[in-house]
């Protein structure tokens, strides 16, 4: 599943990367917009294939953060 922000901001800081693993609702990046931090959370259970930012990075919404292969639930 791909992840995207939902806003436009820097990339504060990267809670997840690359092989970690991630529960719903884990935050996955922070956000810093308007001296605000923003979570981006895990939209579901899975495992991190692709991290698409780099902390200090300008995004708009709808740009691409992160790659999560969804957990089988068989």
């Amino acid at each position: 599943m791909k992840v995207h922000s939902t806003m436009s901001g820097s990339v504060w800081r990267i809670e997840k990367r690359k092989s970690h693993s991630v529960r719903v609702g884990e935050n996955l990046v922070i956000l810093e917009s308007m001296k605000m931090e923003i979570p981006i959370e895990a939209p579901v259970n899975g495992m991190v294939t692709d991290v698409s930012v780099s902390e200090g990075d300008f995004i708009q919404e709808g740009d691409l953060i992160m790659t999560v292969e969804e957990e089988d639930n068989e």
